[in-house]
């Protein structure tokens, strides 16, 4: 896993839940290390935990819409965005490129053209930055790249097994994950037991009161998440 931190890092923001993981899976299959977001709120969530070389955003979402959501990062932000939208005309590209987007691609599209339009995008802003080092919970800090965690300074020690699914959660603050992706995206595998257990593990380690996370919490019926600062 540590070589996925080489590679540029994209947030992909869209309301649409089966077009947000194909994108995901295509762009990781790609080289591409992958964060997601459902909206603008959940995007500016993940923005404020972590660095992304560019952003995917749908234009079209419920809430703040992704044209609004480009207008205020432009504000304090120059990340990289490509527009994504089922709407063609040309105001709509216009008001787009105006509000800030490097780039406009519309719905439908051919994930082969998403991809040469990223790889265009990062050519022209140059290397990708630097990955968001660490994230922090409470007491804690967990450095992403070097899978170590601490607290308040002193190492914490932690399985390998620990260790990569931790790091899955501190890609993803905030956001709820299932069993069989914290499976896929760590080396655990797909036995929803196998993570049980290395959740309890996990919580034996950082948590206050194991029995009532404060961090790693569970949200019943659809996996667990990570409560970042």
């Amino acid at each position: 896993m540590g070589e996925a931190m080489n590679q540029p890092h994209i947030l992909v923001v869209d309301d649409d839940r089966r077009l947000r993981e194909l994108l995901r899976k295509y762009l990781s299959d790609s080289g591409y290390l992958v964060t997601t977001a459902e909206d603008a709120a959940a995007a500016r969530a993940r923005l404020e935990s972590l660095s992304f070389d560019l952003l995917v955003l749908d234009v079209m979402m419920p809430g703040e819409s992704g044209l609004e959501l480009t207008e205020s990062l432009r504000r304090t932000s120059r990340v990289p965005i490509l527009l994504l939208t089922a709407m063609d005309e040309a105001r709509d590209r216009i008001a787009g490129l105006e509000g800030g987007a490097d780039d406009y691609l519309a719905k439908p599209f051919e994930p082969r053209e998403l991809r040469l339009r990223i790889d265009n995008i990062l050519r022209r802003v140059g290397p990708p930055a630097a990955p968001q080092p660490e994230v922090t919970f409470g007491e804690f800090c967990f450095n992403i790249d070097r899978e170590q965690l601490r607290r308040d300074g002193e190492p914490v020690r932690l399985t390998s097994g620990e260790a990569e699914l931790l790091k899955v959660f501190a890609l993803n603050p905030g956001v709820t994950l299932t069993r069989e992706r914290l499976g896929r995206e760590s080396s655990l595998g797909d036995i929803a037991r196998t993570v049980d257990v290395q959740i309890a593990r996990l919580r034996r380690k950082i948590e206050p009161d194991p029995k009532a996370p404060r961090y790693l919490q569970t949200v019943w019926g659809a996996g667990y998440v990570l409560r970042a600062d």
